[in-house]
């Protein structure tokens, strides 16, 4: 009994990758990590993990159907930054000031920002500091409404980030 038991719990190991890949996402599972990471094989799936698990948002995803875990349309994706912003508000603001880090990468995938235009998106948010964050008041909501404004004016970002699915505005 016991040797049958090991035998369908290996089976279902040996299977639980193959049905994970064929949602869309690496083993790893939904998330932003699948976002940033993609579903490559191997030990990105660590990264992916590592990055759903630090930002919550593979619970968040799989709640409201956005971060790859479900269908993705122009108020998920909207509220995902919004929620994203908000959780890591003070880190992200830090990273703009300095052009660069985790939290700014986030952001730039959530903007379907290329990677190779990372380093970009964080010299910009670096020039345009002070326009991002007016003053100590500003909230994530109008962060990223000013981060988008200064994306539709960036020359190169505006051609290769997605700016269309922005944030409502209020």
């Amino acid at each position: 009994m016991i040797r049958n038991s090991l035998v369908v719990f290996a089976v279902f190991l040996f299977l639980l990758p193959l049905s994970a890949g064929a949602a869309g996402y690496g083993t790893a599972g939904c998330g932003l990590g699948s976002m940033v990471i993609g579903s490559d094989r191997g030990a990105k799936q660590i990264f992916a993990a590592t990055t759903n698990g630090t930002s919550g948002s593979q619970t968040f995803g799989m709640t409201s159907g956005t971060s790859n875990c479900g269908d993705h349309g122009l108020l998920n994706l909207s509220k995902e930054r919004e929620v994203f912003a908000s959780e890591n508000y003070t880190s992200l603001v830090k990273e703009m000031a300095q052009g660069k880090g985790e939290n700014l990468n986030i952001l730039a995938s959530m903007y379907q920002c290329p990677i190779a235009n990372y380093q970009e998106f964080g010299a910009m948010t670096q020039d345009k500091f002070n326009e991002l964050v007016a003053g100590a008041q500003t909230t994530p909501i109008e962060l990223l409404s000013r981060l988008e404004n200064q994306l539709s004016q960036h020359r190169a970002l505006s051609k290769s980030c997605n700016i269309q699915l922005s944030v409502l505005k209020r």
